[in-house]
């Protein structure tokens, strides 16, 4: 099955094919088009001659065409979902919950597209102000060059192609190269939902080669990116006076304090912590419990990971499936192997059958490891004891990132204190740091990245703001 280049509206051949292997089974499923330079120039001018028409289109028409989008992912929902599971190795039944996210974000842009607006300014409030009426406007950027990952491959692509056609802009996709049939899927429905060519191109291939362009071509006006630090700073490098959106890495973090239901929550905080087998940007990867429910809390996260199932992602009860790629496999126990050599202690997992790493627990591991100080993206997480909350904060915030943090407390001062010294971009209170919906803002501080998501913040994001003075 050869997947070509969408451009311009059209099924456009490239020069080289390669093969896409499924993560889990190994077996080819696809040959995927990897555009040159010549392809990548295509899609920048067909964005570019796209411009005008989508800027000038009115608000209703951008939304109703994102209704429609919504409604046709909505007819087809089975079939995003079993591309999901296919290309991603992401367990059928959470596939099922990324369609459905996926709707809900395509439908809050189309909403967000009715409510782009300005206010007034009281130009009398300074000297010489008087006798003038101001008012700002939203307009749209242009072109938007939208790079996204393999963990959720509708949904954040949804996350930028939603906000920027809500906006106005036109866009070129660069999808992870993973996870591209999502996203040709994509353009196919928004053809069908009847989207202007060129307004959204779908370029699929090397990184490192598209990426170089959009992000240094002066046509570009914004580059929106979710993926690794080293990435994300090399593109806020190259990109020069653009717009640049950075959604990185994180080692999210959960304090659980004394008081805390255990019973309540731990479910929760073992699917916060492997569901897609932790290659989720805010899966939960450290906790840190309070001494007097360690012991509870540890026996009770062991026996409810143990009970998930891991196998083929197509199966309905699988929970828990195949790592993206060999290296991460070998990379992951390489990081539990490190933590052991510095004094943790597995309490279960650190074994794999395949590309399928069995969840992981580590208890006592030092903050120097791997697995503490850098982003794990695979099912591993780490469970330390402390005295107190404000031990578990500096803990936290002892971290190069700073996307989402959990906090489990019964105490309102606790919750007070924690909400505000937590540098995270996002404090989840008695709730795990795993949680999103997507109309909430989502971006962190630190290396996590710059700019926030959630579609109205995106729509601000991917606008400039005009003023507009009369003098009467």
């Amino acid at each position: 099955m050869k997947k070509h280049l969408f451009i311009e509206g059209r099924w456009v051949e490239a020069g080289e094919y390669r093969p896409l292997f499924s993560p889990y089974s190994g077996e080819q499923i696809a040959e995927i088009a990897y555009a040159g330079a010549a392809e990548v120039q295509h899609a920048l001018e067909a964005a570019e001659r796209a411009k005008p028409l989508i800027a000038r289109m009115p608000a209703h028409e951008r939304a109703a065409i994102l209704e429609r989008l919504a409604a046709l992912i909505r007819d087809n929902a089975d079939e995003c979902a079993r591309i999901i599971a296919l290309e991603a190795a992401k367990p059928l039944k959470t596939a099922k919950l990324e369609v459905e996210r996926t709707i809900a974000t395509y439908k809050f842009a189309a909403e967000e597209a009715k409510r782009i607006h300005g206010e007034t300014i009281p130009m009398d409030a300074a000297p010489g102000g008087e006798d003038r009426v101001a008012y700002t406007i939203r307009q749209p950027l242009g072109v938007v060059a939208a790079i996204t990952p393999f963990n959720f491959p509708m949904n954040l692509v949804a996350h930028k192609v939603g906000p920027a056609l809500a906006a106005g802009n036109t866009i070129v996709l660069k999808p992870a190269g993973q996870t591209p049939l999502s996203a040709l899927f994509l353009a196919e429905l928004l053809q069908q939902a009847g989207l202007p060519a060129g307004a959204l191109n779908v370029v699929t291939g090397s990184g490192s080669a598209i990426g170089d362009i959009l992000v240094t071509d002066a046509r570009v006006k914004a580059v929106t990116f979710t993926g690794s630090p080293e990435v994300g700073i090399a593109i806020r490098s190259k990109a020069g006076l653009k717009k640049v959106i950075l959604e990185l890495g994180s080692n999210s973090a959960l304090i659980v304090d004394q008081g805390t239901d255990v019973d309540s929550m731990i479910a929760r905080a073992v699917t916060g912590a492997f569901s897609y087998a932790g290659q989720v940007c805010i899966s939960i990867q450290r906790i840190y419990v309070h001494e007097g429910l360690f012991d509870e809390f540890v026996g009770k996260f062991v026996k409810q990971t143990e009970m998930l199932r891991l196998g083929d992602p197509l199966d309905p009860q699988t929970d828990v499936s195949a790592v993206i790629a060999p290296r991460d496999v070998l990379r992951a126990l390489e990081w539990i192997a490190d933590a052991e050599r510095s004094g943790a202690v597995v309490a279960t997992g650190n074994k794999k059958e395949g590309n399928v790493v069995h969840p992981t627990v580590l208890l006592h591991v030092a903050a120097s490891s791997s697995i503490s100080c850098r982003e794990a993206f695979a099912p591993v997480v780490m469970i330390n004891k402390i005295a107190s909350v404000e031990e578990g904060i500096g803990l936290v915030n002892d971290s190069r990132y700073g996307l989402q943090a959990g906090i489990y407390t019964q105490n309102i001062r606790t919750a007070f204190a924690a909400a505000e010294a937590l540098e995270v971009g996002g404090v989840m209170i008695n709730d795990i740091p795993t949680f999103r919906v997507d109309h909430m803002p989502y971006g962190g501080v630190k290396e996590s990245g710059t700019g926030r998501e959630g579609v109205k913040y995106a729509v601000e994001e991917l606008t400039e703001l005009k003023l507009v003075c009369f003098k009467k």
